[in-house]
């Protein structure tokens, strides 16, 4: 019996790749990443499916490609891919405004429009969209960033309204993670005074991990979390 598959967005380092590892015994997955090339893990017996997903020909053709080459065995979609490009927003480029919306937030609303419409033919699935800590307590130099994950968690919990207004007796769930100051290598480049200032604002006094992160995925997919729905599930170690 074939494994359900579950698509990983930005798969090829960070949190998707520990998402990725954590998941790989248990289910077939769907590594993206913006380049083919850029996933060097976790290949054999899985599926790679690349594209820039700023591009709107490329996220069109990501779209159709998963949904014609792995929509009968499509079980979960994990949006995980995001890019900050931190500046004064009087001083934001436009082109990275627009990058941001478009991979932050229109990707995964794109994305999930497919997915709702496959799960709804099976009765079953679960859409997870990764947001950040940054949407709920802002963060300067980061405006339009906090914008789009704070986009992510409203989108989630009005998709699961919605998906249990349209669809009768299923089990599709919609959720949002938002991290806080996980140690990957986009923290990695923070300046140290700035995670001084940021260790001082978490009660855990330490920052997470990602496989902490993808734990907490895991227990999302299964059967134990088939009443969780709509909700942002904070990985933050008390930061607020």
């Amino acid at each position: 019996m074939s494994k359900p598959k579950v698509l990983i967005t930005g798969a090829s380092k960070g949190l998707g790749l520990a998402i990725a590892k954590k998941l790989n015994p248990d289910y077939t997955l769907i590594l993206h990443a913006s380049k083919a090339e850029n996933i060097t893990e976790l290949r054999e017996g899985n599926h790679v499916l690349a594209a820039d997903l700023s591009d709107p020909e490329e996220l069109k053709n990501f779209c159709k490609a998963l949904k014609t080459e792995h929509g009968d065995e499509l079980f979960a979609i994990i949006n995980n891919a995001g890019i900050a490009l931190d500046k004064p927003l009087t001083f934001q480029p436009e082109r990275d405004i627009d990058a941001m919306i478009a991979v932050n937030l229109k990707a995964p609303i794109t994305i999930s429009k497919v997915a709702v419409k496959l799960f709804g033919l099976k009765g079953k699935g679960v859409i997870i969209n990764l947001s950040s800590c940054v949407a709920e307590t802002g963060n300067a130099f980061q405006s339009v960033y906090a914008a789009t994950k704070a986009g992510l968690i409203a989108f989630s919990k009005s998709l699961a309204k919605e998906v249990g207004a349209v669809y009768h007796d299923h089990q599709i769930r919609v959720l949002s993670i938002a991290p806080g100051f996980i140690q990957t290598p986009m923290t990695d480049a923070i300046p140290e005074t700035e995670k001084e200032k940021y260790l001082k604002m978490i009660p855990a006094q330490r920052f997470g991990q990602a496989d902490e992160v993808a734990e907490t995925v895991a227990f999302l997919l299964s059967d134990k979390a088939s009443y969780i729905n709509g909700s942002c599930i904070d990985i933050n170690g008390g930061l607020f």
